[in-house]
Order: C-alpha cells, then structure tokens, then sequence
C-alpha cells in the first residue's frame, strides 16, 4: 500500500540554522543602523582626518597662484 513519506530531520535543522543566521545578521543591521543614527543626533564632529582628505594642500590641486 501507500506508506506515508518519513520526514527528513536534516530538513528541518538546515531550515532553523538558516533562519537562525538570517534573525543574527538583522539584529546586527538593526543595531547598526540605530547607533549610527543616535550617534548622528548627538552633532558630533567630523573627524579631522576626514575633514582634510579632501581638501587641497599646496602641493596639488587646481588654483590662482598656479
């Protein structure tokens, strides 16, 4: 006769470590992004280094006394 289908443990673990892995890497997206705004409202500085990278010092760039 039909003799139902055994169901496949390794399914059902594959299936929770995957879940598992997914609910880990949200909250660690979700923390993330709630520090940086939290960090954001507090107004704090630009760091200096970062501030400068951009900027152009006198040996390079486009300008007047060149």
């Amino acid at each position: 006769m039909n003799e139902p289908r055994k169901k496949n443990p390794t399914f059902g673990v594959a299936v929770f470590i995957v879940v598992v892995v997914l609910l880990v890497i949200g909250t660690l997206f979700y923390n993330a992004i709630k520090e940086k705004r939290e960090f954001d409202a507090q107004g704090a500085p630009v760091p200096a280094a970062a501030s400068t990278s951009t900027t152009t010092g006198p040996a390079g760039g486009t300008g007047a006394s060149q």
